[in-house]
């Protein structure tokens, strides 16, 4: 039975896929993801966000020691890792920088693995700013997977919810509703898609 009394606070930790670039804060995933919950029964506060535009793993970790947070939180989602791959950071790198950002968000959840939901990076090579880009999209798809597969690796090790939305990403191609209007990061449409598929998982954890 899900508890329906108890407010769950929430924590929202990444990049600009976090943040929403270049649509209304209200339509990022976070904000609809907290809808999406409240509409089947959970009781949610205002998503807390500490996530910026083009910040790669380790630009995030100072941003978390900025924010200089000192609570705890019911549940936090972690989408981070596309600014590394944009700048051909090496992985090896990403992965130990990943896997600490992964301690802090299990930290921040008061040490509970099972209320950290870890989301897939989309893939931009196939949006109208990626296929003007020069760069080969083939290769961003198959980098973006490789990047795909540490972040799952590390998050199923740790015994941490993983979503992909890497897939679903790919859908631009033929339907151009789910960019915004910068012809690269998701619309309204595309972060409702992702909070339709971590609502069920996340009611799964709170029943």
């Amino acid at each position: 039975m899900t508890n329906t009394e108890t407010e769950i606070s929430y924590l929202a930790i990444g990049d600009s896929y976090t943040i929403g670039e270049d649509v209304p804060l209200e339509s990022s995933f976070p904000y609809q993801l907290t809808e999406e919950l409240k509409a089947r029964g959970l009781k949610l506060t205002k998503p807390d966000i500490i996530a910026k535009t083009g910040w790669t793993t380790s630009e995030l970790q100072d941003g978390i020691r900025s924010a200089e947070l000192n609570r705890k939180y019911t549940m936090v989602t972690l989408l981070i890792g596309v600014n590394n791959q944009y700048r051909g950071e090496p992985k090896e790198k990403y992965r130990n920088e990943f896997k600490e950002l992964l301690q802090t968000a299990i930290t921040f959840a008061n040490g509970n693995e099972t209320h950290v939901f870890v989301v897939s990076i989309p893939d931009w090579g196939l949006t109208p700013f990626g296929m003007e880009s020069g760069r080969d999209i083939r290769f961003v798809s198959s980098d973006i997977d490789a990047f795909n597969a540490i972040n799952k690796e590390e998050s199923l090790a740790e015994g941490v919810s993983y979503t992909d939305i890497t897939v679903a990403s790919r859908l631009v191609v033929s339907d151009k509703e789910l960019i915004a209007s910068d012809g690269l990061h998701p619309s309204p449409k595309m972060y409702l898609d992702w909070a339709l598929k971590l609502a069920p998982v996340v009611m799964e954890k709170f029943k």
